[in-house]
């Protein structure tokens, strides 16, 4: 007689390894966007005008809307490249929400702020390593809960 099968002795979720995998591709994705908007915060900057520059009195409002544009750009970066660190070496999903949540408020920001980022990691993971898919899903499916509470 065949002893039963247990469905979860084959079919268990994402392994530690891929947990860890997918905590590093993430936390590279999360770096790469962080480059994007220093860059963004970079290319605002190079459009205010210097102390020398002339113009007209409208130009300070104009000025003013860049220049927030760049800090928010900047303090986005900060803060992607933050919460990268705090992710890559993995860990369980109350010891990484509470760094992140930590994080976000030292940049006076409510936590969900990385929730869509997260997302977007996930989904832009540059492997063909499904475990490691499945894994950053269900890892920022957590976070995000976590985050959101």
């Amino acid at each position: 007689m065949m002893e039963p099968m247990e469905v979860d002795e084959f079919f268990g979720g994402p392994g530690p390894e891929d947990l860890l995998n997918a905590a590093a591709a993430i936390a590279q994705a999360l770096r790469q966007f962080a480059a994007v908007e220093a860059q963004a915060a970079g290319g605002l900057r190079a459009c205010l005008p210097s102390a020398t520059d002339a113009g007209p009195i409208s130009d300070i409002r104009r000025a003013k809307s860049i220049a927030a544009a760049a800090t928010e750009a900047a303090s986005r970066a900060a803060l992607l490249l933050e919460a990268a660190d705090i992710l890559a070496p993995g860990g369980t999903v109350a010891e990484i929400a509470t760094a992140l949540a930590a994080a976000t408020k030292r940049a006076g920001l409510p936590p969900r702020v990385l929730v869509p980022q997260l997302r977007a990691a996930a989904l832009s993971l540059p492997t063909d390593d499904a475990s490691a898919r499945i894994a950053a899903s269900i890892r920022v499916h957590e976070l995000a809960a976590a985050l959101n509470a």
